[in-house]
């Protein structure tokens, strides 16, 4: 830690740092990760660093500082700072920007565990930006002619097949007969309302 801070100082006009100095950054973060302390004081030394913007293209740092920005309850600040960075890891960037919003969720109600349904809802309700997700998310909706079909076949012959109905659904549209399964069961409850 030590060795990292001289060379920071001495290194704090480079533009960009020398490569040892951001590679040590990240080893740092990684192995500071369980003292909280030190992971802190060596974040605040490259928050107040003019060459910031270089360590974030590391996924270690940028984990780092988001942990350190959620355990002092700056959930925007730990938001921006994953929705600016530049670091490659988009779906690891994306798991984060969940964790946080995760962590907020958790703190409102006073829970150490959220459900299933609650994370989901949670994920509706706080998507990640563009910049970490430039294709969007991916959705796992079915394409239109697949529910097209299964709502044809709904309406013409039945909304609850029997095993043998829904394996050759299945078949027929590449899915897997759970996932026709629960189709069906959720445009039962659906059309049930």
């Amino acid at each position: 830690m030590k060795q990292f801070m001289a060379m920071l100082k001495e290194n704090e006009n480079e533009h960009p740092p020398p490569t040892k100095l951001l590679n040590l950054a990240g080893q740092l973060c990684r192995e500071l990760q369980s003292s909280f302390p030190s992971l802190q004081k060596l974040v605040e030394a490259m928050t107040e660093c003019k060459n910031k913007s270089y360590f974030l293209t590391n996924i270690h740092v940028v984990r780092a500082f988001v942990y350190v920005h959620i355990h002092k309850g700056q959930h925007d600040a730990a938001c921006r700072l994953l929705e600016y960075c530049k670091a490659e890891e988009k779906e690891e960037l994306v798991q984060l920007w969940h964790e946080i919003h995760y962590r907020r969720l958790k703190e409102k109600y006073q829970t150490d565990d959220l459900t299933p349904l609650q994370k989901f809802r949670c994920r509706k309700r706080n998507p990640p930006p563009i910049s970490l997700c430039p294709e969007g998310l991916k959705t796992r909706n079915y394409s239109e002619e697949v529910r097209q079909r299964l709502y044809r076949f709904a309406a013409e012959v039945t909304a609850n097949p029997d095993k043998k109905q829904r394996e050759g659904l299945a078949r027929d549209m590449n899915l897997q007969p759970t996932q026709v399964y629960n189709w069906f069961a959720n445009y039962r409850r659906r059309h049930k309302s």
